[in-house]
């Protein structure tokens, strides 16, 4: 199933019925919004960047990263030097990671679309079978670019204050206690974290489509 915008507003009163601290974010806040993004190699490169960042400078260098190649594919990101792309702001790690998935999909030994047709468990650990691809990386692609309902990366640390502000907790909840907590938000857990989110961000002024590390 893929999140639509009538999908999601249903998803939203779902929660919103069921537990009274997203009431309040929606009463307070109103509805997030449905934020997306486009599957594809662009969008995981994106996400990578995003790993342990801050997502402006994540963002920064996603920018010169496509003022650089255009369009940017698997093949053309190759042509790229090791030089290049630590200009562009790849750390060498992040340099290895992006090159080994772009060497898979421009001599198709993978091809993302496999990933739509698959369950939510088996298209995480196809992600995740790539080096640098952890379960975070994986669950932002899943929730994001191929809208799952019921993603819940429970790596995210936005997330896991999010969840710990709105529902009061004394602190801040690890992942295995997150994983927990999200029991009642099924089947719409992905729902449940842009609720989250929305919350975190609106709290703090802030307007983005993604929040993490």
């Amino acid at each position: 199933m893929l999140l639509n915008e009538e999908l999601f507003a249903q998803g939203v009163d779902f929660l919103a019925e069921r537990d009274e601290h997203l009431a309040e974010v929606v009463q307070t806040y109103g509805r997030p919004p449905l934020w997306v993004r486009e599957p594809g190699f662009p969008t995981l490169v994106y996400i990578i960047l995003e790993q342990q960042v801050s997502l402006a400078s994540a963002k920064a260098a996603f920018d010169r990263l496509n003022a650089a190649v255009r369009p940017l594919t698997p093949v053309r990101f190759l042509k790229l030097t090791d030089a290049e792309l630590l200009r562009i702001g790849f750390s060498r790690q992040k340099t290895l990671y992006t090159r080994l998935l772009a060497e898979s999909l421009a001599r198709r030994h993978f091809d993302l679309r496999y990933l739509h047709d698959l369950h939510d468990d088996s298209a995480r650990k196809m992600l995740i079978a790539f080096k640098g691809i952890g379960r975070w990386t994986a669950d932002i692609y899943l929730l994001s670019a191929l809208r799952r309902p019921d993603i819940w990366p429970i790596g995210d640390l936005a997330l896991a204050t999010a969840v710990q502000e709105v529902k009061r907790l004394r602190k801040r909840p690890s992942p295995e206690k997150l994983e927990a907590l999200s029991a009642p938000w099924r089947p719409w857990r992905a729902v449940a974290a842009r609720l989250f989110w929305y919350a975190y961000l609106s709290k703090r002024g802030l307007k983005s489509s993604t929040v993490s590390l």
